[in-house]
């Protein structure tokens, strides 16, 4: 389904990105694994079904860390293809860990990190990886989407950056458009309790492998889709509706 194509996924040393990088190498991607946790544990996995790998310690949030990534990317495998932005500081008020603080208690540099990290490294992952999408004359920049209730306090940081990069894709889609590059966001479909989650969690809630092959699916959608929030029904992705 990839055969060929040169995959860049971040936030993948655990949890959504580093089930996604193994389904894009299982697809027949080379796969470039970015993180600021270790990327031991993913590397040994996808080296252990022969994939072909690159791993890349990068905090999105560091634009020549991001440089550097996409340049190296590109240096191993001669191009990039598909960005996954799946780097993001995650609210789980659903593990019974504390919450985060309600907007009035919020310390602006933990809200700066919130966005530093989900939008900033959206947007700097994407601004570097799209001149060399362009170079190919196509790509995928795939992002993933989560949100918050609104009646659950401490959500609203998480909430408002993927907001926000549901706005970033859109206006992105149609600047790239010309150059044959698809823009969308991804839901993964349910609530995830990765790997880090208590037993409990693990026990009542979908873990990584429910994403399936919905975000193999994105880095193949047509252009039609570009701009859209996508989810999975029966098989096919089909926009959200409002």
């Amino acid at each position: 389904m990839l055969e060929g194509k040169v995959a860049v996924i971040t936030g993948s040393a655990r949890g959504i990105g580093r089930y996604v990088a193994r389904t894009f190498v299982e697809a027949g991607a080379s796969v470039v694994v970015a993180d600021v946790e270790p990327l031991d544990t993913v590397t040994k996995e996808l080296t252990a079904i022969e994939g072909q790998v690159l791993a890349v310690p990068t905090d999105v949030r560091d634009e020549a860390q991001v440089r550097e990534l996409m340049a190296r990317a590109v240096d191993r495998f001669g191009g990039i293809d598909v960005l996954v932005n799946n780097a993001a500081i995650v609210t789980h008020f659903q593990w019974g860990v504390p919450p985060w603080p309600a907007i009035k208690d919020m310390e602006s540099s933990f809200w700066d990190k919130v966005m530093g990290t989900n939008l900033r490294g959206t947007f700097l992952c994407t601004k570097y990886a799209l001149p060399h999408m362009e170079a190919r004359g196509g790509g995928h920049v795939v992002s993933t989407m989560g949100g918050g209730n609104p009646e659950v306090t401490g959500s609203a940081a998480y909430a408002v950056s993927k907001d926000a990069i549901r706005t970033f894709t859109r206006f992105v889609a149609e600047e790239e458009r010309a150059h044959g590059i698809c823009v969308v966001m991804i839901s993964p479909g349910t609530q995830i309790a990765t790997e880090l989650a208590p037993d409990e969690a693990r026990g009542r809630m979908a873990g990584p492998e429910f994403v399936g092959e919905r975000f193999v699916l994105a880095a193949q959608a047509p252009l039609e889709l570009s701009g859209h929030l996508l989810e999975l029904h029966d098989g096919e992705l089909k926009p959200r509706q409002p």
